[in-house]
């Protein structure tokens, strides 16, 4: 038999205060991003759990959003450069995708976590996260 982890406790299957079961709110925190996780911190007032990972969600995924505009921003400016502006407009198409795959990779990590009941930290959006909550937020 499994013993239970002290540091990340699975959720039990009572339901948190959306009416859903813990982990399966958890997971849709991550669903179309900081959108459901701001959505899930102003929605869900009793479950930690949820709250965490809904405050993660918005912290990462908000940095991830404003890094892609900012790459566009940047990647159409230097795009215009004559003569290696094309270089460098493929150079930040492939920075782009590679932050893109890798956000969508990342996404169905943490949406699997949640679902299994595991509070895994972002090494920085979930230290966020945590002093947000314990601040109050």
């Amino acid at each position: 038999m499994q013993q239970p982890d002290p540091v990340n406790p699975v959720p039990s299957a009572t339901a948190s205060s959306t009416g859903l079961d813990e982990n399966i709110a958890g997971a849709l925190t991550y669903l179309f991003g900081f959108i459901t996780g701001i959505i899930f911190l102003i929605i869900e007032k009793k479950s930690p759990y949820v709250r965490f990972h809904a405050a993660q969600s918005t912290f990462l995924w908000g940095v991830v959003f404003i890094a892609m505009i900012g790459l566009s921003v940047v990647s159409m400016i230097a795009s215009a450069i004559p003569a290696i502006g094309w270089l460098l407009g493929i150079l930040f198409f492939l920075v782009s995708l590679g932050l893109g795959f890798g956000s969508f990779i990342l996404w169905v990590f943490l949406m699997y976590k949640a679902y299994s009941g595991e509070e895994w930290e972002f090494p920085w959006a979930g230290r966020q996260a945590r002093q947000t909550l314990l601040k109050g937020g």
